[in-house]
């Protein structure tokens, strides 16, 4: 299963790299396919890597619908399927 989980950026790093926060977890991840990226902006995360950036709205309507299906599927399980590394 291919997932992308949503991220706020906190922080643009060297070599376009960004810390991000994913459901409460903090994480580094890169910005190498989304080079206009900005602190502040959320983008999708997929296998350690933002592939898109998306809208605030978009970004919460999605963790809502991830987090309803935590009640049905592992939480852990579904961001390891999007390759974010608890």
């Amino acid at each position: 299963m291919c997932l992308a989980i949503p991220a706020k950026i906190l922080e643009l790093l060297d070599d376009h790299m960004a810390q991000v926060s994913i459901m409460g977890t903090t994480r580094e991840i890169s910005l190498d396919l989304t080079p206009s990226a900005h602190q502040g902006d959320y983008v999708l995360v997929h296998a350690g890597f933002a592939i898109e950036i998306v809208d605030e709205q978009y970004a919460r309507e999605t963790l809502a619908v991830i987090q309803e299906m935590g009640d049905v599927v592992d939480t852990e399980e579904l961001m390891s399927a999007s390759g974010v590394a608890l």
